[in-house]
């Protein structure tokens, strides 16, 4: 496939929500923004999303799938798909939904790891 889980991700997010600002794609992410720089920068030199001016706001940039990332993202799909079944198999349906369940609540609890005066 030629992508890194953490790229995935990225694919899977903007496939799924469209083309988000970097800041939002942060946040939804869990991640602070330096690490998804960090991700995104050999996603766009090999044309896997594009980052744009905002049409918000011009001086914030957006990310946005290319149509080479949506082909990568419904070739790496179904092999995500396999490595979730496997996880299941191996640590239990029950478990696995309640450990996703517990992961979301992290995210939606407003707990923000990169605020400052932390």
């Amino acid at each position: 496939m030629g992508i890194r889980a953490t790229q995935f991700s990225i694919l899977y997010r903007l496939a799924k929500e469209g083309s988000m600002a970097i800041g939002e794609l942060a946040g939804a992410m869990a991640m602070d923004r330096t690490t998804l720089s960090a991700n995104l920068k050999p996603m766009e030199r090999d044309e896997l999303v594009k980052i744009v001016p905002s049409p918000l706001d011009r001086r914030a940039k957006a990310v946005t799938l290319t149509r080479q990332g949506t082909l990568r993202y419904k070739q790496a799909f179904p092999l995500w798909e396999g490595v979730q079944e496997e996880f299941e198999g191996a640590y239990g349906e029950k478990e696995a939904k309640t450990l996703r369940s517990a992961a979301r609540s992290v995210l939606n609890s407003g707990f923000d790891p990169w605020a400052e005066g932390l």
